[in-house]
């Protein structure tokens, strides 16, 4: 007799319930971000649908964090609560043959109770890349431009950002947040073949600020901006100082941290 994938709890009340995290990833083009909205599809909510068939419940997933429309992810984390799971493998099996092909699932595993895929994240990572050449295979994955800025003035740039705390400049206008500061730990540029790549690593991002700084920095890098109008523009605290945002579909999110002490 095949062993269960699922093993329910005699009480249901939610205190019994266990954490558990998933880590996933998923090419954002046909989805219109992460989270939930109306009249859109989202990551989050077909993965919610799979697990709620797969559990025969309804399942809400809390994930890491938003990523817009058309962004993609290498990696992400979300939370979900249920009963004891006795077959995680069988799970993990079972949501990647439900889910599209465009979302994949990496690993499911159990959390300590208080554990929270969005507040307990300690340091994420983006990338941001750009085609120097027209590429088929690249062309939903990667911003093209045409004429090569200039790398030392975009690195002089991006290394200014570790001297600042406050980027309301780089943020979505109207958000909800309540501080605009961010811990940027590193910000680079490297160029891989015919790839230029941006990485920069936070403990937390505003919406929207990754690709505004890619856009401010690409206008650095075609001396459009200088570098003292660089600092200018994020002493300011002003959007419509910065530059135009870069296309969503060079952005992905590469990585997100957690400290050891959630694990189960």
């Amino acid at each position: 007799m095949k062993k269960p994938i699922f093993v329910f709890s005699k009480n249901n009340n939610f205190q019994n319930f266990l954490r558990y995290f998933i880590e996933l990833a998923y090419n954002g083009k046909n989805y219109h971000g992460w989270q939930i909205q109306p009249d859109a599809i989202t990551v989050q909510e077909v993965l919610e649908k799979a697990l709620s068939t797969l559990l025969r419940k309804e399942i809400q997933v809390v994930g890491a964090g938003r990523t817009d429309a058309g962004v993609h992810a290498k990696q992400l984390f979300a939370h979900f609560d249920f009963d004891k799971i006795d077959n995680l493998s069988g799970l993990h099996f079972k949501l990647n043959s439900l889910l599209p092909k465009d979302i994949s699932i990496q690993k499911i595993f159990q959390v300590k109770d208080d554990a929270h895929a969005r507040f307990n994240a300690i340091e994420r990572e983006y990338e941001y890349i750009i085609s120097l050449q027209k590429d088929p295979f690249t062309k939903d994955f990667a911003h093209l431009i045409h004429h090569q800025p200039d790398m030392d003035l975009m690195n002089k740039a991006a290394n200014e950002l570790l001297n600042y705390k406050d980027f309301q400049c780089f943020s979505r206008s109207n958000t909800d947040v309540k501080t605009y500061h961010c811990d940027v730990k590193e910000a680079y540029w490297k160029k891989e073949n015919s790839q230029l790549i941006f990485t920069i690593k936070a403990d937390r991002f505003l919406r929207n600020m990754v690709r505004a700084i890619v856009g401010t920095l690409l206008d650095v890098g075609y001396e459009k901006t200088s570098l003292i109008d660089f600092h200018e523009i994020i002493k300011s605290k002003n959007r419509s100082k910065a530059g135009a945002s870069a296309p969503s579909k060079g952005l992905y999110l590469t990585r997100v941290v957690y400290p050891e002490s959630i694990k189960y």
